[in-house]
């Protein structure tokens, strides 16, 4: 007999029809399974695991027959063992024990262990999207993943604890309950775990982090061990908005498929904090291994990537971010073909002047030659240095500041202020699918951040002086309307580009 069950193939962040044909024929002594269709090890061995979980689990394993599982399309490779399931499905149904009828028009998906239990499974989330897409009636799921397949509307999620249960729903004998789908989105964030009223001084900095937070913009810290760089990044989670149903799905697909979606959080709402150590190769960075996946700057996408002591990165791995963070997204090339994922994160990166890191201090003198100050700046490119929209200094603080009783503006406070300025910048980009002024092209900045004559006199004059880039000059104009939207204003002002121009003067090169 032949069967035929519904299951999906993760792909990049898409996920792909997968059809599990099971054909069991009555064989001489002893059975035979074969198993083809371009599977890995791991699906190759679910033959085991597979036989030992429907024994265990009180059912009859066909074991005088010929069983051939075939995984369509052969020409796409299998990974993973959330075939299992579908496996044992198909071969029960191919040896009688269920009726074929019931199981037409569903995906399963579900690693099994050897009580007949399931297990966690990555990728639900695109799967369930695309079962939606295909006109899928029903998905079955591990119990554990099946919150996350219940975000996506008009496909009816089973959860599934074991084989036996799922045998007896399509047996009849103990119907499944379907989830409610939907998406219930959190009003109010968590308590941040490091509040900008504790920090104590670096208001300029802190206007600086405002800025990049309210436009999505690329920031380097420079200053002496110490002055707070690490401390003011790790704050910034506290200010930043709630992410919007569409952005909350697209970073909870990413972390699916990577396999690092948080355990009870089908839905990931508040915005990533990734801070890789400065060891991380070009693939943790930017994504990659024999089946491609993403890697830091995607886990990153529409929060930030940290990168603290930013020269000691290996050049070449900081040198790959580039185009990342021009294109907001990345692709990995292999030979079976090409993989894009998105990369639309917020840099902020903190290095010291000097490796000994007081080069420029007031209090203690710096011991490095200049040949290698010179050679640990130059670490850092040129044309990577441009793509920063914000260069800041941090200074030493000084005892008076780090001893005063008073508190500055708490998180909450200054995150209403960004999720206003966002708001200005969500009506105003609307219908040209943007979601803050860092993405914005050419043609954006034409229509929004138009100069009136006095801001263009600044802006040559600027040109002129800094020996700015066509880049430098797009990105000016970019935080200058993140700063007139901080202060309501619809139209770019002078001293709105001033504050933007004295952001772009960059500490490395003085």
């Amino acid at each position: 007999m032949l069967a035929k069950i519904g299951s999906a193939a993760v792909v990049g962040l898409e996920a792909q029809s997968i059809e599990v044909e099971v054909d069991a024929r009555r064989a001489g002594q002893g059975g035979i399974l074969i198993l083809v269709g371009l599977p890995d090890a791991a699906v190759r061995e679910s033959g085991e695991r597979v036989r030992a979980a429907i024994r265990n689990s009180g059912l009859n394993f066909p074991s005088n027959q010929h069983i051939t599982i075939n995984l369509a399309p052969a020409d796409l490779r299998k990974e993973g063992p959330a075939y299992d399931l579908p496996i044992a499905i198909g071969i029960l149904a191919a040896s009688g024990q269920l009726p074929l009828p019931k199981l037409e028009g569903v995906v399963m998906l579900g690693e099994l262990s050897l009580d007949g239990s399931l297990r966690h499974v990555r990728g639900v989330l695109p799967v369930a999207d695309m079962a939606r897409h295909n006109g899928v009636k029903a998905i079955f799921a591990p119990a554990c993943d099946a919150p996350e397949a219940a975000l996506i509307p008009d496909v009816l999620v089973y959860p599934v604890e074991t084989l036996a249960q799922l045998v007896a729903h399509f047996q009849g004998f103990q119907p499944l309950q379907p989830l409610p789908s939907g998406v219930q989105l959190v009003s109010q964030p968590p308590p941040p775990a490091v509040d900008f009223a504790e920090i104590q001084g670096q208001e300029h900095a802190k206007r600086a982090l405002e800025v990049v937070a309210a436009g999505g913009h690329n920031m380097l810290m420079i200053g002496p061990p110490g002055a707070g760089k690490t401390l003011m990044a790790r704050a910034m989670p506290g200010i930043l908005p709630l992410l919007a149903l569409e952005e909350a799905l697209e970073v909870t697909r990413v972390y699916s498929v990577a396999d690092m979606l948080p355990p009870d959080t089908p839905l990931i709402q508040q915005r990533p904090f990734r801070a890789p150590h400065h060891t991380i190769s070009n693939a943790g960075l930017v994504g990659g291994g024999h089946w491609p996946r993403p890697g830091e700057i995607s886990l990153a996408h529409r929060g930030v990537l940290f990168l603290d002591e930013m020269p000691e990165f290996n050049s070449k791995v900081l040198e790959v971010m580039r185009q990342p963070m021009e294109d907001k997204l990345v692709t990995i090339s292999r030979a079976q073909g090409s993989l894009t994922f998105p990369a639309n994160f917020m840099l902020i990166a903190a290095m010291n002047p000097c490796p000994c890191g007081y080069y420029g201090d007031p209090e203690r003198a710096c011991t490095c030659p200049t040949g290698i100050i010179q050679r640990y700046r130059k670490r850092i490119s040129g044309p990577l240095l441009d793509r920063i929209d914000i260069h800041i200094e941090v200074p030493r603080v000084p005892f008076e500041k780090l001893s005063r009783a008073t508190q500055g503006e708490p998180s909450t406070v200054i995150r209403a202020r960004i999720e206003a300025a966002r708001e200005r910048q969500r009506v105003r980009m609307q219908g040209t699918g943007l979601a803050c002024n860092a993405d914005m092209g050419p043609a954006e900045l034409r229509q929004f951040c138009a100069l009136r004559d006095d801001a263009q006199s600044l802006m040559r004059a600027a040109m002129r002086q800094m020996h700015l880039s066509a880049r430098a000059y797009h990105r000016i104009l970019k935080v200058a309307r993140t700063i007139a939207d901080l202060e309501g204003v619809p139209q770019i002002q002078v001293h709105h580009l001033a504050e933007a121009l004295q952001y772009r003067t960059r500490v490395l090169d003085v």
